[in-house]
């Protein structure tokens, strides 16, 4: 395995560690997936929408998008599903505090 291959599986580690201390949805168990590296690379979170507001069948969602920037920043990204794409919420951030928006997610912008 390739180094740099390790850290980005750290990374993703990292992001799951992180998803049981949300404040939302707390009883669903989501998944960190990769994303192509043709479609930005990075990592998502993945969760099955229980609230039914997206999918009415309660299938899985995408929940956040975490693509790598310069110098291990990240944007991150929110999922509109309305309009069918990711709307970019936050530029440059250390992935700490990337994650410190997903769990808190005061304004219900990624877990609907």
């Amino acid at each position: 395995m390739s180094p740099s291959a390790r850290i980005l599986s750290f990374d993703q580690a990292r992001i799951a560690h992180a998803l049981p201390g949300r404040a939302r949805y707390r009883y669903v168990r989501p998944r960190v997936v990769a994303v192509d590296a043709r479609a930005g690379g990075g990592w998502k979170i993945v969760s099955l929408n229980c609230s039914r507001n997206v999918d009415p069948e309660g299938g899985e969602i995408d929940i956040a998008w975490f693509e790598p920037v310069a110098d291990g920043r990240w944007n991150l990204h929110a999922r509109d599903h309305g309009q069918r794409c990711w709307t970019l919420r936050a530029q440059g951030l250390p992935l700490a505090d990337a994650l410190a928006l997903v769990c808190e997610d005061r304004g219900r912008d990624y877990w609907p």
